[in-house]
C-alpha cells in the first residue's frame, strides 16, 4: 500500500512538471480569450469561467466624492458581477487591445496566478488589473506584484474585498512603483496595515514618487492607523486624493492627518537626516566642481587651486609655499572633514544659528549640483523654506494633497474649529503644491448644520475648482435667461 501512494505522489509530480514546463514554453498571442482558456489546460485547472469581453465605451474619471463613491459600491455590488466571472475591455473590438482585466468573485489561487503571471506581460495596452473578492493571499499577491513591473502601461490597480492575512498591501506602494492608483476599499486594514501603507508613502529615506490616488474607504483603520498614515504624508510630495471614508478614525487621528497640511516641526530623526543629505549634497558638490577644473598635466594659472591637477607629490609642494585655507578647501577629504566638524557643532543649543545658515550655503553651490542632485532636492527635508523657530526647525505643511474624504468616520464636533484653523493657515504655494481643495466630512458624529462644518463648507467651495466652475455656470446661465 504505501508503494502504490508513492507511486501516485511520483506521477503527479511529473505530471506537474510536464504542465510547468508547457506552461512556459507557451507563447502567448496578446488575446486573452485564446490565451486564458489554452494556458489553464495546460495546468489542467478545471472549472474556469468564461472570459467576457466588451469594448471600451469610454474613459472612465474617478471622482473622489464621497456620493460617487457610494454609488460606485452599490452598481459593484448590486448590478456587477453576480457570478463569478473574467471580464476584458478591448479597444475598438481588437481582442490583442486589452486595457481593462476585472476578475470577481472567483478565486485566483496559485495555479491561476501563474497563468496571470504568463499572460499579463503580453497585454502591451493594459491599463487596468481590477480584483474583486477574488480569495488573494499575501503570496498570490507577491506573485502579481513582481509581475506589475512587466506591464508597461499599467498604472491602475484595485483589489477591493480581498482581506489578506499578512496586510502586505504595502508592496503595491514601493518606491519604485509604476501605479498612479490605487484602490484597496474593503480589505479589513487595521492600524497595523495603515502602519505599512504609512511607511511605503515615505520615512525619512524614501518616498512613493508615483501614486497619485489612494482609496482605503470601507476599512478598519483607527486613530492609530490614521496616524501611521499622516506620518507618510509628511514627507510625501507626490499623492493628491486620499480616502479613508467609512473607517474608525476618531478626533485624535483626524488631528494627526490635518497637522501634516500646516508647517511642522521636524522631529530628532529628520533632523538627523536632513543634515546626513545636506553633507552628502556638499561633498557631491565638491566632486562636480573637482571634474570641471582643468586637466590634470595643465597647470592652472591660479596658485590656490593647484591642489586640484597636481599629482601627490606636486600637492605636498604646493602646500609647502603658501599654507591658505583656500589651497586644500577644494580638496575633497578636506572639505569632508570640515564639513563634519560643522555638523557637529549644530549639536544641542547651537543648532538653530547653524541651520539658519545652511539655505544660504545650498544657494552657492547650486550653480555645480549635477542632475542626480538636482534630483535630490525633490526631498522635502532640503527644502530652502524650512526654518528656525522657537528652538525647532519647521518644515512647510504638505500642500501637495488637494483631496481627503474623511466621511463616514467618528469624528465629533471638538475636533471642527482645528481643521478650520488648519485649512485658514495652510502655506498654499510652499513647494508648488495647490493646498487642500476638497474636504468631504459628511456622516460623522456631528450635526450637518453645526456652525464650524458650514464655515468649512464655505472655504471649501472657494477652493474647489468643481464648485467654482458649477458656480460660474449657474451665474453664465442666469445672465443668458
Amino acid at each position: 500500500m504505501p508503494r502504490k501512494k508513492q507511486k501516485e505522489k511520483t506521477e503527479k509530480a511529473h505530471t506537474e512538471d510536464e504542465a510547468s514546463k508547457n506552461t512556459d514554453e507557451y507563447h502567448c498571442s496578446g488575446n486573452v480569450e485564446i490565451d486564458f482558456p489554452r494556458l489553464c489546460a495546460l495546468l489542467d485547472i478545471k472549472d474556469i469561467p468564461a472570459v467576457n469581453t466588451k469594448q471600451q465605451d469610454s474613459t472612465y474619471t474617478e471622482t473622489e466624492g464621497e456620493d460617487m463613491e457610494v454609488i460606485r459600491s452599490q452598481i459593484i455590488t448590486a448590478a456587477c458581477w453576480s457570478k463569478p466571472g473574467l471580464q476584458i475591455e478591448t479597444e475598438n473590438a481588437d481582442p490583442h487591445s486589452t486595457k481593462d482585466l476585472k476578475i470577481y468573485g472567483w478565486k485566483v489561487d496559485e495555479q491561476v496566478a501563474r497563468v496571470l503571471q504568463k499572460i499579463l506581460p503580453s497585454l502591451s495596452r493594459l491599463q487596468s488589473l481590477y480584483f474583486w473578492q477574488a480569495g488573494l493571499t499575501d503570496q498570490t499577491l507577491m506573485s502579481l506584484i513582481n509581475t506589475i513591473p512587466l506591464c508597461s502601461n499599467l498604472s491602475f490597480v484595485t483589489l477591493e474585498g480581498n482581506p489578506l492575512p499578512e496586510q502586505s498591501y504595502h508592496l503595491l506602494l514601493s518606491e519604485d512603483s509604476l501605479i498612479t492608483h490605487l484602490s484597496l476599499r474593503n480589505n479589513r486594514i487595521g492600524d497595523e496595515g495603515a502602519r505599512l501603507i504609512g511607511s511605503a508613502l515615505s520615512t525619512t529615506r524614501s518616498a512613493n514618487k508615483n501614486l497619485l490616488f489612494l482609496n482605503l474607504s470601507f476599512n478598519s483603520i483607527g486613530d492609530e492607523g490614521a496616524a501611521h498614515i499622516a506620518q507618510g504624508l509628511r514627507l510625501n510630495r507626490a499623492l493628491l486624493f486620499l480616502s479613508l471614508s467609512n473607517n474608525q478614525i476618531g478626533d485624535a487621528g483626524a488631528t494627526h492627518l490635518v497637522e501634516t497640511l500646516v508647517d511642522f516641526a521636524l522631529t530628532h530623526e529628520e533632523v538627523v537626516e536632513r543634515r546626513k543629505l545636506l553633507l552628502e549634497r556638499a561633498q557631491s558638490s565638491s566632486i562636480a566642481v573637482d571634474s570641471d577644473q582643468s586637466p590634470a598635466d595643465q597647470l592652472p594659472s591660479d596658485p590656490s587651486s593647484s591642489s586640484l591637477s597636481s599629482s601627490k607629490g606636486k600637492k605636498k609642494e604646493t602646500n609647502k609655499k603658501g599654507e591658505k585655507p583656500a589651497a586644500t578647501k577644494e580638496n575633497p577629504k578636506s572639505n569632508k572633514k570640515s564639513t563634519d566638524v560643522k555638523v557637529s557643532q549644530n549639536k544641542g543649543g547651537k543648532l538653530g544659528g547653524k541651520e539658519k545658515q545652511l539655505p544660504v550655503q545650498e544657494n552657492n553651490s547650486s550653480t555645480s549640483l549635477t542632475e542626480q542632485q538636482v534630483e535630490e532636492t525633490v526631498n522635502p527635508l532640503l527644502d530652502q523654506s524650512v526654518q528656525y523657530r522657537d528652538g525647532e526647525l519647521i518644515l512647510p505643511g504638505n500642500t501637495t494633497l488637494i483631496s481627503l474624504n474623511l466621511a463616514g468616520n467618528r469624528i465629533t464636533e471638538k475636533w471642527l474649529p482645528l481643521v478650520l484653523k488648519s485649512l485658514q493657515m495652510q502655506n498654499v504655494g510652499a513647494g508648488g503644491g495647490r493646498g487642500l481643495l476638497r474636504l468631504c466630512l459628511q456622516r460623522n458624529n456631528f450635526p450637518p448644520h453645526s456652525e464650524c462644518y458650514v464655515k468649512i463648507k464655505e472655504l471649501m467651495k472657494r477652493s474647489d475648482p468643481l464648485e467654482k466652475s458649477n458656480s460660474e455656470q449657474t451665474e453664465e446661465e442666469g445672465q443668458g435667461a
